[in-house]
């Protein structure tokens, strides 16, 4: 098995995707109208917190926001960027769904490989994949008091769970670094880009209270 490094173009498409995901952070803050320091705390957990999350469980240091703070300030400066764009965001929901999808498949990828580059299997660097992919969302909506939409809506973790693996099975041939990245990529944004636009989802659990038995008198 060969261990693939951080490539130039996985750099890329990393500081492409802390920005998408900073711009809606902060988009999804401003709905809840915060003010523009909240609106700061949502976007950067929303860029940061899967990988963070990831670190901490495989009690890696120094995060990567830490280690390269000029990450932190690139984030910062794409939730601002928000504020002024406002207007136009309304028209730019198709383009933040497709570089959102980069952006998750991109984050799956290094979660994969640097759990990897720890010593560890392919179980807990698949699950690492998951965190972070799609933590970032999570911690975002917990922070809006909303439902994650990772939990509810099209598939999105189980997206960056495949793509880990489709990912293990090409380091396995003699593909080039760059051509395993690229087919991860390609990959998984086309089946995060289906999965929108056809409505795929993973089976719903409907719990209603008013169906228990303790619920009705007599019984």
């Amino acid at each position: 098995m060969k261990l693939i490094r951080v490539s130039d173009v996985l750099e890329t498409l990393y500081i492409l995707a802390i920005t998408v995901e900073a711009m809606a952070g902060a988009i999804v803050a401003g709905r809840k109208k915060m003010d523009p320091f909240g609106i700061l705390i949502i976007a950067c957990c929303t860029a940061f917190a899967g990988g963070t999350v990831r670190d901490l469980v495989l009690n890696n240091h120094p995060m990567v926001w830490v280690g390269k703070p000029e990450y932190l300030m690139i984030t910062c400066s794409a939730a601002l960027l928000v504020l002024f764009i406002r207007p136009w965001i309304r028209y730019m929901t198709e383009l933040f769904l497709v570089l959102d999808a980069v952006g998750l498949i991109t984050f799956s990828i290094i979660g994969a490989q640097k759990t990897l580059e720890l010593g560890h299997g392919y179980i807990i660097a698949a699950t690492m994949a998951v965190f972070t992919g799609a933590f970032g969302g999570v911690v975002r909506d917990i922070l809006c008091n909303q439902v994650p939409l990772v939990f509810r809506k099209e598939l999105y973790g189980s997206i960056a769970f495949l793509s880990a693996w489709l990912y293990f099975g090409l380091i396995m041939t003699p593909l080039s670094a760059n051509s395993v990245i690229l087919i991860t990529l390609i990959s998984g944004f086309t089946l995060r880009i289906l999965a929108i636009y056809k409505g795929l989802e993973l089976p719903k659990f409907n719990f209603d209270d008013s169906s228990t038995p303790e619920d009705k008198p007599g019984q």
